[in-house]
């Protein structure tokens, strides 16, 4: 009875774990990661607070206006005639800037652009999340065919290795043989077992990129095969020049630099100031024994303060000499931006192209090793190839499978690396 109760306890458990994998498709962990990814959500983050500050207040068009209110009480002890005071006063301040050298809509300017900048260091976090969830999810399944081909080759090992020890037991093969093939076996199998580890580290990885705490075990639908594309570099380069994100953010820097230059000349402007308000005080007197008496007043103000700084030990001046400078220093680094960016989308459109004639290639080998595999286990049955032989092509054919496999994730490598460079991989995978 207790077996039959844990036959059913693991039948149980087995159907629970296969209704635990969930398919997930390269879409799928794509949305997933873009909703949850840690450095995402802290990206969107720094662009909410660059909204809230992007403000007029904060660049101070707007008046401050403070409320204030007091109480004072004191008690004078005289000989023989004691006397209490109590002082109530209260008011209103307004203080403005009416004028400042344009310095409000200088910052306000200045604001936008830092705005912008968030806005477009969160989209290069995008399109860096999404490059890693492509490599990472297809490394998830590199792994695992890698997995299938040690199993393939450790079960042709195993079966080697049964076939040795009954040819042993019926005397037509020696120790020799047999402990070679075991040899043979445990390497397969060694490898089989780390394999199995960098499978599943592959998916940990894939599921941290998705900030899956509860690491589910997902079942990969898309297929680990690559799309072969034909790419013109000239359209590549016009996609670059308008969607790269390190040339958007420089543009952004630039007009930043612009709006500093516009702020170190506005210090030679005047200023003008307001500052107005009301207060108003309620005295309450007793002297000794004698009624207590009222005295109210109540008093408004308003000034004006204009101001000019004339000369400031030529401080203003070398704040303009200086962001002009910083000014030229970024065209030089927007020019060098552009120019390494040129070379590299050049160099990484050849690698893409070479990517492609290696996946063929090795495509054309593993079909070549799988029929010679085909054949030599053939022969190694029928005894016309010795084991040494056998285990040659055996090894010939593993690094034919891996190559092929490892071929196919390159490729996707050098072509997100191409599509991203290109600043058109968020439409690609959108």
């Amino acid at each position: 009875m207790m077996k039959k109760i844990k036959i059913v306890f693991l039948l149980l458990m087995s159907g629970l774990l296969v209704q635990a994998q969930q398919p997930l498709s390269l879409t799928d962990a794509i949305s997933k990661a873009l909703e949850n990814n840690y450095d995402i959500i802290l990206a969107k983050g720094d662009q909410q607070i660059a909204g809230i500050r992007n403000n007029w207040g904060t660049a101070g068009r707007y008046p401050y206006i403070n409320l204030s209110a007091s109480d004072n009480n004191s008690l004078a002890i005289q000989e023989g005639d004691n006397s209490v005071s109590n002082r109530f006063s209260g008011g209103a301040s307004l203080s403005w800037t009416i004028f400042d050298g344009f310095s409000v809509k200088i910052s306000i300017a200045r604001l936008d652009e830092l705005e912008n900048l968030s806005k477009n260091n969160t989209a290069t976090m995008v399109e860096g999340t999404i490059q890693s969830i492509i490599l990472a999810y297809y490394d998830v399944l590199l792994q695992q065919e890698k997995l299938v081909t040690y199993e393939e080759v450790m079960n042709l090992s195993n079966d080697r290795y049964e076939r040795e020890k009954q040819r042993k037991e019926y005397g037509s093969a020696v120790t020799y043989e047999v402990l070679q093939a075991q040899n043979a076996y445990l390497e397969d199998r060694a490898s089989y077992l780390l394999q199995e580890v960098a499978y599943k580290n592959a998916k940990r990885n894939l599921a941290y990129l998705m900030a899956d705490k509860e690491n589910v075990d997902y079942e990969l639908s898309d297929k680990f095969e690559p799309a072969l594309e034909d790419y013109l570099l000239a359209d590549l380069q016009s996609q670059m020049v308008e969607n790269n994100k390190s040339l958007q953010t420089q543009y952004v820097n630039l007009r930043l630099l612009d709006n500093q230059i516009s702020s170190a000349k506005s210090a030679y402007s005047p200023y003008l100031d307001f500052s107005g308000g009301v207060t108003g005080t309620s005295t309450r007197l007793k002297p000794g024994e004698q009624d207590a008496s009222w005295s109210k007043n109540a008093t408004l103000y308003g000034n004006f303060t204009l101001g000019w700084n004339l000369f400031s030990g030529g401080n203003r001046k070398r704040a303009v000499q200086i962001a002009e400078i910083d000014r030229d220093l970024g065209d030089v680094q927007l020019a060098d931006m552009q120019h390494d960016l040129t070379n590299r989308l050049a160099n990484l459109y050849e690698f893409y192209e070479v990517r492609k004639e290696l996946l063929v290639l090795a495509k054309e080998n593993l079909a070549a090793a799988r029929l010679n595999m085909q054949i030599s286990r053939e022969k190694f049955e029928s005894g016309a190839i010795n084991s040494f032989n056998y285990r040659d092509v055996q090894q010939i054919y593993l690094n034919a499978a891996q190559g092929e496999l490892q071929a196919i994730y390159y490729f996707i490598d050098a072509q997100t690396s191409l599509l991203r460079l290109a600043g058109v991989i968020v439409q690609q995978y959108e």
